[in-house]
């Protein structure tokens, strides 16, 4: 399927530049879209634009990611209602190349992906550039005279971005985003032979300045095409949830966490979700969005449906590891998870848990020469005393590490410790806490 049908069908078209079809139709062409690194990661809104880059390397164009090393030291103004705090250039740096590594390996997976479809991904290349190597010997003369000139200030006025900033308020600093942006389509298009810039809707007027670039300056035809800005059926920002961002990092939305997200959305999402992330064949895609037409759908369906979508996509973001945890995590906290998914968490997922279950601290000292169960489980208070603790034991309802205690002359030492400091306390099928040893 070419390029602009799959966009078209997906529902991720919102504006093209005419002639584009065209365009597309006649060779392999190059496209670029901008990640300025003003953030430690990317987020799950940035991912909307990394699907538009898997996507046309798919349709078997080239794929170029430009960062924003220099764009990102001034601030993109698009959306923004008020003026950026600037970040310093150590923190731009640091993210950029985290950005990088990021990006190689998010492309990499949904290029090669089992799942991507009957496309030889596998050939298919992409580049990746730092706009700051367009500007680093370039001096405020040179800018003003080569980059200043090729726009008028009332061209200018026009984008979205510089309107609603009026009243506000708007530096010359962030005014002269759009020049930058515009200078690099030019340089990309010079330098690289890229003829396609894309990126979400509210960055339409940044786009087309680059054509202009390089309409007056090289007297060369380029292109724009945008995807609509995503946002959930009642009209919030898509990529956020109530604990904040959900970040393409697992040190910052753990694998479990990112997973979650997507079992968690409303149902109403999930079709423009399953087009917009999906690699799987079209078929199975409508297929599965024709779940929520029905009248009265399943549970059971939709939550087959959330469920594949969630392992695609954190397989495909976190890897196989990074699914396995977000499985055993969930399966642990809702009663499914056996002794073994436990073991094989690593010490840092095991203190997320402690964000999760309720937790409880116990001295190492007093659990190096054995502790009785009853007294430990009333000192730490996962019970209230210890006839209530004995009356639990031989009801069956306590686990140790997702092991069942009969006993009330068990004892619980050092060695029931996972990674030497945690240990999962159960009291029934749904009372779960995590004891941390100091």
């Amino acid at each position: 399927m070419d390029f602009i049908a799959e966009l078209e069908w997906r529902g991720m078209l919102h504006q093209l530049t005419p002639g584009i079809k065209e365009h597309l139709a006649e060779a392999p062409r190059k496209a670029y879209i901008g990640f300025d690194p003003t953030a430690p990661s990317m987020t799950i809104g940035n991912y909307v634009q990394i699907m538009l880059l898997t996507l046309w390397a798919r349709a078997g164009h080239h794929p170029v990611v430009l960062f924003g090393g220099a764009t990102g030291r001034i601030g993109d103004p698009s959306g923004k209602d008020k003026e950026r705090q600037l970040k310093t250039y150590e923190e731009l740096d640091g993210n950029l190349e985290h950005q990088r590594q990021q990006m190689l390996r998010l492309l990499s997976a949904g290029l090669r992906g089992a799942n991507a479809g009957a496309v030889e991904v596998e050939e298919a290349k992409f580049s990746v550039v730092n706009n700051y190597d367009f500007y680093k010997d370039m001096n405020a003369l040179d800018f003003l005279r080569n980059v200043g000139k090729t726009l008028t200030i009332s061209y200018m006025m026009t984008k979205d971005s510089v309107k609603n900033r009026l009243e506000s308020g708007m530096s010359f600093t962030e005014f002269s985003y759009q020049l930058l942006q515009g200078y690099d389509f030019q340089c990309l298009y010079e330098q690289e032979g890229v003829t396609v810039q894309m990126g979400g809707s509210d960055q339409w007027g940044n786009i087309t300045a680059g054509t202009e670039f390089v309409r007056r300056n090289l007297e060369g035809k380029a292109f724009a095409v945008t995807t609509p800005l995503l946002t959930k059926a009642d009209g919030s920002k898509f990529g956020k949830s109530e604990a904040g961002n959900i970040w393409l990092d697992g040190e910052l939305t753990t694998p479990y966490d990112f997973y979650q997200f997507w079992l968690r959305s409303a149902d109403a999402d999930i079709p423009k979700y399953l087009k917009y992330f999906s690699l799987r064949a079209k078929e199975e895609i409508l297929a599965d969005c024709a779940v929520f037409e029905q009248e009265a759908p399943e549970f059971r369906d939709i939550r087959d449906v959330k469920t594949r979508l969630a392992e695609e996509l954190t397989e495909r973001v976190h890897g196989a590891d990074g699914l396995a945890t977000a499985l055993r995590v969930t399966n642990l906290l809702y009663g499914k998870g056996a002794a073994d998914d436990l073991r094989a968490l690593d010490a840092k997922t095991l203190a997320f848990l402690g964000g999760t279950l309720p937790t409880h601290t116990f001295s190492k000292d007093q659990l190096a020469s054995g502790v009785n169960l009853m007294d430990f489980l009333a000192e730490t208070e996962i019970l209230a005393s210890k006839s209530e603790a004995k009356r639990a034991i031989e009801g069956n309802a306590i686990g140790i590490n997702k092991d069942k205690v009969t006993s009330t002359e068990a004892t619980v030492s050092l060695n029931d410790l996972l990674h030497d400091k945690f240990m999962m306390v159960e009291n029934g099928k749904k009372r779960r806490f995590l004891v941390v040893v100091e």
